[in-house]
C-alpha cells in the first residue's frame, strides 16, 4: 500500500461569504444627496433669501425661528392624537423634525406621509392601522387649516382678494379635474371588486381608529388642538418675518394670506411645495396690500428661515434615525 498525505486543512484557501450590501448606510446618504441637488436648482433663490435676511430685525427673525420650532411640536401632538397608543416622546419628535425635510425633497406630502408610517410600523402598530392614523392626521390638518382660514375670512371679510390666487381661466380646468377624478375613482370602487373590498376594509379600520381617540380626551386634545396650532405657528412665523423687514400690512391680514395662499398650492404637488408656495404667499400679500418687492423679500426670507435652515439638520436627523433603526 502507498500512503497518500492529503492536503493541510489549515492551508486550504478559505471560501469567503459574499459582502452584504449596506443598505442602512446607504440610505442614511440618500437624504443629504436629495438635500444638495435641491440647493443647487434653488440657489439663486436661496441666495437672495439669505441677502434679505441681512437687512431685518433679528429680535423678530428669532422669534419666526421659534414659531418653526413649535410646529414641529405641534406635528408631534397631533399625531399622538392619530393612535391610542403611548409614544416614545423623543422618538416622536425627532421624526416630525426629520419627517419635514423630507417632506420638502417629496411631492404632495409624501416624504412625510412615508417617514411617519415607517414610525408607527416601527412602532408596532400594524399596517393597516398605522395607514389609518396617517390619514386621520391628514384630515384633522385639512380641517385646522381650512377652520382657521374660515374664521379669518368671516372676521376680516375685506382682507384679501381670493380670487387673485388662481391665474384667469384656471378655475374651470381645476373644476373639471376634480370632477373626472372623481368619476374614475366611483368607477373604480363600482367596477372593480378588488379596489372596493380594499377601500371598505380602508374605512372600516379608520373609523374605527377615530371612535377609539376620540374615545380618550386627551388624544382628542392633542389631535385637534395640533391641528389648529400647526397652522397658526406657521402662519405666525410669516407675520413676525414681515414685521422684522417692515411689511406694512396687519398682522391678521398676513396670516389670511398665508392660509388662502396654502390652501390653494396643496393643489400644486411640488415636493414640499418648492417654487408653488413662494409664488401664492407672494400673491397673496400683494393681494392683501403689501408692495410687491417687499412682498417677495418677506416670503423669501420665511422661507430661509421655515424650509432651507432646518433642512440639513433635518436630512442629517432624518440619516440618524435610519441608521439607529427608528424608521
Amino acid at each position: 500500500m502507498t500512503a497518500v498525505r492529503l492536503p493541510d486543512a489549515q492551508a486550504a484557501p478559505a471560501r469567503r461569504l459574499p459582502r452584504r450590501v449596506p443598505v442602512r448606510q446607504i440610505l442614511c446618504l440618500v437624504p443629504l444627496a436629495l438635500v444638495a441637488a435641491v440647493a443647487v436648482r434653488q440657489w439663486p433663490v436661496l441666495a437672495e433669501g439669505f441677502g434679505h435676511l441681512t437687512g431685518a430685525r433679528w429680535p423678530w427673525l428669532l422669534a419666526a425661528a421659534g414659531a418653526t420650532c413649535l410646529t414641529w411640536v405641534a406635528a408631534a401632538c397631533t399625531r399622538q392624537g392619530t393612535v391610542v397608543e403611548r409614544l416614545p416622546g423623543r422618538r416622536l419628535l425627532a421624526t416630525q423634525f426629520a419627517a419635514g425635510a423630507a417632506n420638502h425633497l417629496l411631492p404632495g406630502g409624501l416624504g412625510a406621509g412615508a417617514v411617519n408610517l415607517r414610525f408607527l410600523t416601527v412602532c408596532g402598530l400594524p399596517l393597516a392601522r398605522s395607514s389609518a392614523a396617517l390619514a386621520l392626521y391628514l384630515l384633522a390638518e385639512s380641517v385646522g387649516r381650512l377652520v382657521l382660514l374660515g374664521a379669518l375670512l368671516i372676521a376680516f371679510p375685506g382682507a384679501l382678494r381670493l380670487g387673485a390666487l388662481l391665474p384667469a381661466g384656471l378655475l374651470g380646468p381645476l373644476l373639471l379635474t376634480a370632477a373626472a377624478a372623481v368619476a374614475v375613482a366611483a368607477a373604480l370602487l363600482t367596477l372593480v371588486r378588488p379596489v372596493r373590498r380594499a377601500v371598505v376594509s380602508f374605512l372600516r379600520t379608520a373609523l374605527g381608529e377615530a371612535r377609539s381617540v376620540h374615545a380618550r380626551p386627551a388624544r382628542a386634545l392633542a389631535l385637534w388642538g395640533g391641528s389648529l396650532a400647526f397652522p397658526a405657528l406657521q402662519a405666525a412665523g410669516l407675520v413676525l418675518v414681515g414685521r422684522a423687514l417692515g411689511l406694512p400690512v396687519p398682522a391678521a391680514h398676513v396670516a389670511l394670506a398665508y392660509l388662502a395662499a396654502t390652501a390653494a398650492v396643496a393643489l400644486v404637488p411640488t415636493p414640499g411645495g418648492l417654487g408653488s408656495v413662494e409664488a401664492a404667499l407672494i400673491v397673496a400679500l400683494v393681494a392683501a396690500g403689501g408692495p410687491a418687492a417687499l412682498a417677495t423679500a418677506v416670503v423669501l426670507a420665511y422661507r430661509i428661515i421655515t424650509v432651507w435652515l432646518p433642512m440639513l439638520p433635518g436630512a442629517l436627523t432624518l440619516g440618524a434615525l435610519v441608521r439607529l433603526k427608528v424608521i
